[in-house]
């Protein structure tokens, strides 16, 4: 029974996704913590885009996630607009932006100076939102972020209470999941997880590999803005962290932790991580380090995740 369940899973993610995040919010303690398991799935979806499928390992994705925030934050903020949808299509237009630029020049070097320079313009971004204090709020985040109401034709809803803004923000995802779906299965997908496995064969083949990548790298960025976007508008609020490598550094912990290379494995990771970072921050002031030791534990004896070792590693799942 438990391996039909897994093989159905595995064979029709989206579906599968669609009908646990259904009813995810009367599954965990609070709505506001399945909202954030919501968004930060997206993120790590994102990434594992990227590091999971095209085999790049970023350790500066907040920087996508930062842009997506703050655009959404500053447009409704600074510079008062008055529609939900304008304000996201900023925050996702800003990151996409952001992932062409830094793309561009970080798929110029390759490894270990790939990972770094991603890293480094991610702090770039920090010190600047850091010190533009005018523009970002500085230490102090951008504050002040309207909570709106959503507008469709015909109709405005509210999204201010938590099981309402949940629903919208699954409506969003639940798209996102399912345009990466139709990327992942398309022959741009199918190339991307050659580049992974051999970059040197898939251009003998006649692929340009580097446009390839920062194809990728674009996707990816946009995944983690829209996330970013969400986040603004669930907490009202962009803390300057969303930029800060921390944040870089958690959803690597969360793609690792679910299964990098599985499509669901993203969303089991981020569940993971912030239940465990949620119910131990009860207990003990020293949760990271319980984290972390989660995390080593995973990496030597679960090196396939929590989702890629239930179906098997298999990168459909």
């Amino acid at each position: 029974m438990i391996r039909r369940v897994r093989d159905g899973l595995a064979a029709h993610p989206v579906a599968a996704f669609l009908a646990v995040f259904a009813v995810f919010p009367f599954l965990v303690p609070y709505r506001a913590l399945a909202t954030q398991v919501l968004i930060y799935g997206l993120f790590a979806l994102g990434f594992n885009l990227l590091y999971g499928y095209t085999g790049l390992l970023s350790f500066g994705h907040a920087a996508y996630f930062g842009l997506g925030a703050y655009g959404t934050g500053i447009a409704l903020a600074r510079l008062g607009l008055g529609s939900v949808w304008a304000a996201l299509a900023m925050g996702l237009g800003a990151a996409t932006l952001g992932g062409a630029v830094i793309g561009f020049f970080c798929l110029r070097r390759r490894g270990i100076y790939f990972a770094m320079l991603t890293l480094a313009f991610a702090q770039l971004l920090y010190f600047i939102g850091f010190h533009l204090a005018d523009l970002t709020g500085g230490d102090d985040g951008l504050r002040g972020i309207p909570q709106l109401a959503v507008g469709v034709p015909g109709l405005s809803i509210p999204i201010e209470t938590p099981i309402r803004f949940y629903y919208f923000a699954f409506v969003l995802v639940g798209l996102a999941v399912v345009a990466l779906k139709r990327i992942l299965d398309s022959p741009f997908g199918a190339v991307l997880r050659a580049v992974r496995e051999n970059g040197e064969r898939a251009a003998a083949c006649g692929y340009d590999v580097t446009r390839l990548k920062l194809l990728a790298f674009v996707f990816s960025a946009a995944f983690a803005g829209l996330a970013g976007a969400l986040e603004a508008l669930r907490l009202t609020v962009v803390p300057i962290e969303s930029l800060y490598w921390t944040t870089s550094g958690q959803v690597v912990m969360m793609t690792l932790l679910g299964g990098a290379g599985t499509f669901f494995g993203p969303f089991v990771g981020a569940a993971t991580f912030l239940v465990l970072e949620d119910r131990l921050g009860l207990v003990t002031e020293s949760w990271p380090l319980a984290i972390g030791l989660v995390f080593m534990a995973f990496v030597l004896f679960l090196p396939r995740g929590i989702w890629g070792t239930l179906t098997g590693g298999s990168h459909a799942g």
